[in-house]
């Protein structure tokens, strides 16, 4: 990761052009944001690694979309219900 890459980061993430990924299971019922990203090449390939992570915890189901947003925390959303 070059020297960079941070405030690249943080700049697309305040311009609202970083890709990120929202990942929500079910059985928990939980919504996990993993971002930014500069590139969604780069996303896509640095999701699965965090998919694979997400399902250890085996949830009922797990769906996944990319989108270009602007976030701040939390990345991790527990339904109350």
């Amino acid at each position: 990761m070059g020297p960079l890459n941070r405030p690249m980061r943080s700049l697309a993430n305040g311009l609202g052009m970083a890709w990120w990924a929202r990942v929500q299971t079910h059985g928990p019922d939980v919504t996990y944001w993993f971002g930014p990203f500069v590139r969604r090449s780069t996303l896509e390939r640095e999701l699965p690694a965090f998919l694979s992570d997400v399902s250890s915890e085996s949830p009922a189901s797990l769906d996944h979309s990319l989108v270009r947003c602007r976030r701040s925390e939390p990345f991790t959303i527990e339904s109350q219900g």
